[in-house]
């Protein structure tokens, strides 16, 4: 007996034999590494498969073993950058990483959400350090865009699983497989974001005179606006609000006008004055990353205003 089933996308139709279980995913892959390779080669090596879906994958040596530091470093990455993911083997020629997290425990909308949060969080913490120059707080804005970048992957190789495999694409919470490309442009939007916050914190470190009241309460305004259009912004994508998106667009010329106005006033030292520009210009990119996703937004729900 042939069990028979039907998929709604695509008219795409799969036959099941009784007791087969649809493969999810694929399988293992097999990486090869030498002792000279360092950290960064073998993390490439890892994150490629890792996006390509692969949910076994198994690092290792020919002959020599693997070193000591090269071990200790991929277990670091590994625990701190693949969301889901956890070695299941551990030995001096081989580390095995298994991906144990399924697609509905955390769906695209649930770690972009968490990405968007960490994101303003980021930001907001910048500003914050660059008001009160605490430089433990921009330092910590630094540190935290790990968070972004794990997320980011991960929303990555699930986005990538479902253009592969179409059964997926309500698993990972999407309505159709077309979502799948402007999700991934908002996903790396909304990492963009995270890297400007970080240009922010750096160049907070990098300031050795306090800034004049005037400059300080420039970029806050620009930052109050930046970050109320990124959250109205990732808040339209979720709801697949085409005005909401819409309404994002006329807040980007104040955001130039204050620009012009912070930029006027940063008439400092020479060095500090170059800094105290480029903080000004994230906060503006911050702006922009918003309009590109209500932009997406647009694009994605444009059938909700033909007529």
């Amino acid at each position: 007996m042939i069990r028979l089933r039907e998929e709604e996308e695509g008219g795409l139709l799969t036959i099941v034999p009784p007791g087969l279980t649809l493969q999810k995913g694929l399988d293992e892959a097999a990486i090869r590494v030498s002792p000279k390779e360092d950290t960064e080669m073998i993390a490439r090596k890892i994150v490629s498969a890792y996006l390509a879906g692969y949910n076994s994958i198994h690092i290792k040596t020919d002959k020599q073993q693997l070193s000591a530091k090269q071990r200790h470093d991929m277990k670091i990455f590994v625990r701190s950058m693949l969301v889901g993911t956890e070695i299941v083997t551990d030995t001096s020629s081989q580390l095995t990483l298994q991906v144990l997290l399924t697609y509905p425990e955390l769906t695209v909308q649930s770690a972009l959400r968490r990405m968007s949060i960490i994101t303003v969080s980021m930001h907001k913490d910048a500003i914050l350090a660059l008001k009160t120059r605490d430089n433990v707080l921009a330092r910590e804005v630094i540190s935290t865009d790990n968070e972004v970048d794990r997320f980011n992957l991960y929303v990555t190789r699930l986005l990538k699983t479902a253009i592969q495999n179409p059964r997926l694409t309500k698993e990972i919470g999407l309505a159709d497989g077309e979502d799948c490309l402007g999700y991934r442009l908002v996903t790396k939007s909304v990492e963009r974001t995270a890297d400007h916050a970080v240009n922010i914190a750096e160049n907070v470190l990098t300031l050795k005179r306090d800034l004049n009241n005037d400059i300080v309460e420039k970029i806050e305004q620009m930052s109050s606006i930046a970050t109320k259009m990124f959250d109205t912004a990732v808040e339209s994508l979720f709801r697949q609000d085409y005005n909401s998106a819409e309404s994002i667009m006329k807040s980007i010329k104040e955001i130039v006008s204050l620009e012009r106005d912070a930029v006027v006033s940063s008439k400092m030292d020479i060095e500090d004055a170059a800094n105290l520009r480029l903080i000004i210009e994230s906060v503006r990119r911050t702006a922009e990353y918003a309009c590109d996703i209500a932009e997406i937004v647009l694009n994605l729900t444009v059938d909700s205003i033909l007529v």
